[in-house]
């Protein structure tokens, strides 16, 4: 390692790269720790406690979850950071932050969500772009929860997915209200950019994990010239990734794999998409989830459709879905008018049930066909189970 140097993001100032959307005195934390601290203590972040990373496996303590995951990320980027002398509170706070739009159900629901979107003309859903409209509208209240422009920039530049062997920052502003798709995203900053190799690190060796753990892989072992490079656990996988990214990277190429270990990952990816990705197990979720988010959207349009902001409709439904719909509605209705010019009610549906957990998005379905108190009457102490008693009053 000795050709390790001092990474600079040339040409960004300080000024720019701390820059809010809304100017505030900082404070002793300093902009990026602040940044984390505000991601930790917002309700989307919780929620990922409760999200699938791959495997729907509620009741499994060690399968997992989409929190779980962002905190690999999170120590993995940083730890990429540090040779660099990179800042290691914006990697955390980046990180930490990075899949906070991701939808119920992982990547299948994902999948659901982005068709639904296109078929109801909005263009397709890109978990990477939600999380950015989270950040910046629908969290707190929809406040937003006003973050630093380099987290901004690396929670919509992070797409883990790509696998790509070398990525150098472009070390440019972007204009955030022009970007619709993730596709040819770079990173701004070095610590960004250790972030999106982090998102890929963090997941390659832990789906194995998950997958043997789950016996999905015990007719498929790992093939010896994927281990014999790489390992063959998801702790040996992650430090020679690491070890390696840090070896190769370059100021002048960008961070990136060397030739020997990118071609292994290539290996493990397919692998992992043979075995994992397109098992029947993840066929079958596909297929109940579909069902499930298509009749929620279906029964939240119709009861919009049916009683718009007559409260009275909605507590004739008599169910926690339609009480909680209607006091989102009327929380978050002007944030969709000041985007679109008017109610883009389709879109808020969408938003509304990418933001669930899956348990809370199974519930919804139960809630719906077999209300637990139908024949009883609502009381105020009931609603503790999912909503805020101060936000709901019949």
């Amino acid at each position: 390692m000795g050709k390790l140097c001092v990474l600079e993001n040339n040409g960004l100032t300080n000024r720019e790269l701390e820059r809010r959307e809304r100017e505030r005195v900082e404070d002793i934390r300093g902009a990026y720790y602040r940044d984390t601290t505000a991601i930790i203590h917002s309700s989307p972040f919780r929620r990922l406690k409760h999200k699938t990373q791959v495997f729907f496996a509620p009741a499994n303590d060690h399968i997992c979850t989409r929190m779980e995951h962002s905190l690999h990320v999170a120590s993995i980027a940083a730890t990429i950071c540090r040779p660099f002398k990179l800042d290691t509170e914006l990697a955390w706070a980046i990180g930490l932050g990075h899949d906070l739009g991701h939808t119920p159900f992982g990547h299948v629901g994902e999948r659901i969500i982005d068709e639904k979107s296109k078929e109801f003309g909005y263009g397709g859903f890109e978990h990477e772009i939600n999380s950015l409209k989270v950040v910046t509208k629908l969290a707190a209240n929809g406040n937003g929860l006003n973050l630093t422009y380099a987290v901004r920039d690396g929670i919509v530049s992070h797409c883990g997915e790509a696998f790509n062997e070398r990525i150098r920052p472009t070390f440019k502003v972007k204009d955030f209200s022009k970007i619709t798709t993730r596709k040819g995203l770079i990173p701004a900053t070095w610590e960004a950019t250790a972030v999106r190799f982090a998102d890929s690190i963090a997941y390659l060796g832990r789906d194995y994990e998950d997958a043997s753990r789950l016996g999905l892989l015990e007719s498929h072992p790992l093939p010896d010239k994927i281990s014999s490079v790489i390992g063959h656990t998801n702790a040996e996988i992650i430090n020679t990734l690491v070890l390696d990214l840090i070896e190769n990277t370059d100021p002048e190429t960008g961070m990136g794999f060397s030739e020997r270990t990118f071609e292994a990952i290539k290996l493990m990816k397919n692998f992992n998409y043979e075995f994992i990705y397109r098992s029947e197990i993840l066929n079958s979720y596909t297929m109940y989830f579909k069902r499930l988010i298509n009749f929620i959207i279906d029964y939240l349009l119709y009861i919009y459709d049916h009683y718009g902001f007559d409260k009275s409709g909605y507590d004739k439904e008599k169910n926690m879905v339609a009480a909680g719909f209607y006091s989102h509605l009327v929380e978050m209705q002007n944030i969709y008018k000041d985007a679109d010019g008017n109610l883009e009610i389709k879109k808020m549906v969408l938003d509304y049930i990418a933001g669930m957990t899956d348990n809370f998005c199974s519930d919804c379905g139960r809630e719906i066909l077999s209300p637990d108190h139908l024949n009883d009457s609502i009381e105020i102490s009931q609603m503790g189970r999912w909503f805020d008693k101060r936000k709901i009053t019949f």
